[in-house]
């Protein structure tokens, strides 16, 4: 997801460079990277059973724990402990190899799961969830460290395509499985059943990467120290994307201090981490960066309130507000699949810019199942394409950071692209949240019962607020699109 200049030594791994081609012939799943593909894409299957799931009981889970004017910051906590980790998991990546960071990262994934699913209150919900952005950051950016040691250039858009490809059948069951478990188990068992699924991707990627891609990259250079200005750059970002969203939860006077050090925390943070010229989209590297967090941070933030919207607006049930999005996942893995075709790559800015804007009309078209006139399924037509354009656009930055990234480089360019996805996240979810609960959200559990009854609920505002603001942000992302070229 980086943009400096094509780099022609990195089309074969460090390890093996002087390996004949012979060798390393074939595709993904060809003979000498069966194992680690279906490993690696096992894990990404994985985190993506877990997000289409946790979408769906969510809703459910803050009435009953009585926390839906924290809903946002249930997925936001997510997103700020995961800031911290991508850094951590860039530098041990780059000095020791992905596969350290990598078993950490899934381990704290899956106790995480575990506290969200035995927690009495809101609090120790969002806790849980903190625990799993841990996890999470550790392990996307160890993966994408992965792919840019084991694969050669060729293989890299094939990988990243099988990713989002691996969504698709979580998209589709996900929804569904948690549904059903919500209704007649209830959410609990959604949050500690899934660690089950951490034993299968454990058993086959790790061995698989401990062969291909274990260790520093340069093996003869001496191994540089763990570089402790980003480490507390890192964790100034975390805390103060944590303050940010905690002012936007109180909206009050005594909100102004919390804000004014999350500010002071997170500017220069912000200034250490990315790279230079990413604050006003200056072209190549900057671009890429700048609009991975723009497309993530306003499709995520929407995202994440339609099924609330549809569960308490318009009455379904959890199992029909979470399918409503599940013909998403097939249109993503096609936009990804479709961005990595070689004929198109000369027109790669051009799809990025169509992609943006896709984007943009469904996050518009959303809010428009508040209107009792408006059949639901318009939302599940809308996402249907708001997904492919993210397909195009989330697999492009990806092919972009690891075809211009030297190896040692990989852990920290992927630390910063990724940092620009959590905090935009972030930063989105708790401006989408305060101003969901200043115009009512709270109060929006409480007309649960009679939007179940067949009585709309009394604030669509509250949602209007949050969907047609992200779809702004979302337009600006197609400008940025056509800045990713180093040249204009």
């Amino acid at each position: 997801m980086s943009a400096l200049e094509p780099r022609d030594d990195i089309d074969a791994p460090p390890l093996a460079a002087e390996a004949p081609v012979a060798v390393e012939s074939g595709g993904v799943l060809g003979r000498t990277y069966r194992a680690l593909s279906v490993g690696i894409v096992s894990v990404v299957f994985l985190i993506a059973f877990e997000a289409t799931a946790v979408g769906t009981a969510m809703p459910v889970a803050a009435r009953e724990l009585h926390g839906i004017p924290l809903y946002a910051f249930a997925f936001s906590a997510y997103f700020t402990t995961s800031l911290f980790a991508m850094v951590l998991s860039g530098q041990w990546a780059d000095r020791r190899g992905p596969l350290g960071p990598l078993a950490a990262g899934i381990s704290a994934f899956a106790a995480g799961l575990l506290l969200c699913g035995t927690a009495g209150t809101m609090w120790i919900f969002v806790a849980g969830r903190a625990v799993q952005g841990l996890g999470g950051g550790l392990v996307i950016v160890a993966l994408y460290v992965v792919i840019s040691r084991a694969y050669p250039k060729r293989l890299q858009p094939s990988i990243l395509a099988a990713f989002a490809a691996s969504w698709v059948i979580p998209s589709v069951v996900g929804p569904l499985a948690a549904g059903s478990v919500t209704e007649h188990l209830g959410w609990r068992w959604v949050f500690t059943g899934i660690p089950v699924l951490v034993v299968f991707p454990l058993a086959l990627a790790l061995p698989a990467i401990r062969r291909r891609a274990s260790g520093p990259a340069d093996p003869s250079a001496p191994v540089e120290p763990y570089d402790r200005r980003r480490i507390l750059l890192a964790l100034g970002i975390s805390l103060g994307a944590a303050l940010l969203q905690y002012a936007g939860q109180e909206r009050n006077w005594f909100a102004l201090l919390p804000t004014a050090v999350g500010v002071a925390l997170l500017v220069p943070a912000v200034r250490g981490l990315l790279p230079p010229g990413t604050g006003r989209a200056a072209r190549g590297l900057p671009s890429v960066v700048l609009l991975r967090g723009v497309a993530a941070g306003s499709f995520i933030a929407a995202e994440s309130f339609v099924p609330l919207m549809l569960v308490t607006q318009r009455g379904l049930s959890p199992t029909m507000a979470g399918l409503s999005l599940a013909a998403g996942g097939g249109t993503w893995a096609l936009g990804s699949y479709v961005q990595s075709r070689p004929r198109l790559e000369p027109y790669r800015e051009r799809l990025m810019v169509g992609g943006m804007v896709l984007v943009a009309a469904a996050i518009a078209a959303a809010p428009s199942v508040l209107i009792d006139s408006v059949p639901v399924w318009t939302v599940a037509v809308a996402w249907a394409f708001g997904c492919f354009g993210m397909g195009v656009v989330i697999a492009s930055t990806s092919v972009l950071l690891l075809k211009l990234s030297a190896p040692e480089e990989a852990g920290a360019n992927s630390a910063a692209l990724q940092i620009s996805d959590g905090l935009s996240n972030v930063l989105l979810l708790a401006a989408g949240g305060a101003a969901f609960a200043a115009l009512g959200g709270g109060a929006v559990g409480a007309v649960h019962e009679a939007a179940e009854a067949g009585a709309a609920g009394s604030h669509p505002g509250a949602f209007a607020v949050v969907f047609l603001p992200m779809a702004g942000v979302a337009l600006v992302g197609a400008w940025v699109a056509a800045r990713v070229r180093t040249k204009a």
